[in-house]
């Protein structure tokens, strides 16, 4: 095969690939897409665990846009033509979990591309059910697809044998059609993985709470799941140590690191932010991996009221006002085209420069592998979305404040008002900063868990269950 074919051939596997409207992952390694010297088809005798004969497995290593790496895996047996398949991550299991939630609105949502490892948790919250823990590679559709076709395959036998679970589950298989039929909308996904080597496609035109992204630390339990936990005294963690920690003092505690899970350093700091409240500084270094991160926790009790935080950035000194964002902060700009949903980026203490210097970073680099090269097969209007986002990105970044017609908004939205911007004027009022305080909504009082809270009364309420036991 010349280079020119090979090209033309990944090229078009590329494209298939980034369209997500298969649902077989067996197809696409049976059919050898993409045949070239890096992501060619490659066939290895293996036993098969239904007849234990030999079969053939399958396996394809391809690129998906703006993801990572991973590796279509398809057996098939030709003596008792046992079939399966499923995905693979070609990289390392990730350091930090990450959880996806999409609200599908339209058909076009339904075409978002879908990789689900074997540690995925695809849940369909609107129906509070979850799809079987296989990994695959589809799309939304399919992926509803696949829950539907469990579902009602076996229904006719349960109307026979157990009416009353064919009368529960019912409703579901109906609801589950709508869906697919495009009658059923909006309805809300989500996808959690451990590992983070899942994910739900992205788009530019996203906004609000329609796709939502949240990036976590695995716990200790978490990591002996996965099997990649180190010893138990390794876990020792920070709790209750906060009422020891004196201002300005560094502290070193021993933990788990979440990359590789030996024991490392945990560093803490105390500080106190004027005109704002207690911060406390975390930074965890590993001497075994290398891997350094840090984040940000704000002391005090739970406020009452969440808090809006309105920046009006219309010169290059606005670029050097400290920011605390906590992680359950969101960020949000018309003009950069900018929605932040809280979690994704945790906790930062930085400068407004620095947060849209890691958000641009992030993007690129942790996210979406714009510089791998995982952007070339994306259709021609999409990337050029992408472009022109970072593009502006990197505007705002440099001080090119002519590109928003000399000036841009930025806002801090967190529920739980431990986000803060620098006022330059204080303790007199600055008027690029507005700071308005809201109500909390009921969802998000329910997604912080104060719904479940109760700080008064659980003693009389633990005897009364002792009581009723």
């Amino acid at each position: 095969m010349s280079a020119e074919e090979q090209q033309a051939a990944k090229s078009e596997f590329d494209n298939v690939v980034s369209q997500s409207q298969f649902k077989n992952i067996g197809d696409i390694v049976e059919k050898g897409e993409g045949d070239d010297e890096d992501l060619g088809p490659m066939s290895v005798e293996s036993l098969c665990m239904n007849c234990h004969e030999n079969g053939v497995t399958r396996l394809l290593l391809i690129r998906v846009p703006y993801f990572r790496d991973i590796i279509l895996e398809s057996f098939s047996c030709e003596h008792c033509h046992f079939a399966n398949n499923s995905i693979k991550a070609a990289g390392q299991i990730q350091t930090q979990g990450a959880k996806y939630t999409l609200e599908v609105e339209s058909i076009d949502d339904m075409q978002r591309q879908l990789v689900k490892s074997d540690q995925g948790i695809l849940t369909i919250d609107t129906l509070g059910i979850e799809a079987p823990r296989e990994g695959n590679l589809t799309n939304v559709e399919g992926a509803i697809q696949r829950v539907h076709e469990g579902l009602s395959n076996d229904q006719p036998a349960r109307k026979e044998q157990a009416p009353e679970l064919y009368e529960a589950l019912q409703p579901l298989v109906d609801r589950l059609k709508s869906f697919l039929d495009g009658t059923g909308f909006p309805f809300t996904i989500s996808l959690d993985d451990p590992t983070g080597n899942s994910w739900i496609a992205p788009n530019t035109l996203d906004r609000g709470n329609k796709y939502r992204t949240k990036l976590y630390y695995r716990t200790h339990e978490q990591n002996e799941e996965l099997g990649i936990s180190a010893d138990a005294e390794a876990a020792q963690m920070e709790e209750g140590a906060d009422s020891e920690i004196v201002d300005g003092k560094e502290y070193c505690l021993p933990a788990e690191c979440p990359g590789c899970t030996k024991p490392c350093e945990l560093l803490i700091k105390k500080v106190n932010i004027p005109y704002f409240k207690e911060v406390y500084l975390w930074s965890n270094v590993c001497e075994h991996c290398g891997l350094r991160s840090s984040d940000v926790k704000t002391g005090g009790e739970v406020p009452e009221l969440g808090k809006h935080i309105t920046l009006v950035v219309k010169e290059q000194v606005d670029l050097s006002r400290d920011i605390l964002k906590s992680d359950t902060c969101a960020v949000h700009s018309d003009e950069l085209e900018i929605s932040i949903q809280a979690g994704t980026l945790g906790g930062r203490f930085t400068t407004l420069e620095g947060l849209l210097t890691e958000v641009r970073d992030s993007l690129k680099g942790h996210l979406f592998d714009i510089g791998g090269g995982g952007g070339d097969s994306l259709e021609t209007n999409e990337k050029a979305k992408w472009d022109r986002f970072f593009e502006r990105l990197e505007c705002a970044i440099n001080g090119d404040f002519e590109k928003f017609g000399g000036q841009f908004t930025i806002t801090l939205s967190d529920p739980l008002a431990n986000s803060y911007v620098q006022d330059l004027c204080a303790p007199a009022a600055d008027p690029q900063l507005t700071i308005e305080e809201y109500k909390r909504t009921d969802e998000e009082e329910d997604d912080l868990g104060l719904k479940d809270m109760k700080t008064e009364g659980y003693e009389e309420d633990a005897q009364k269950e002792e009581q009723k036991s």
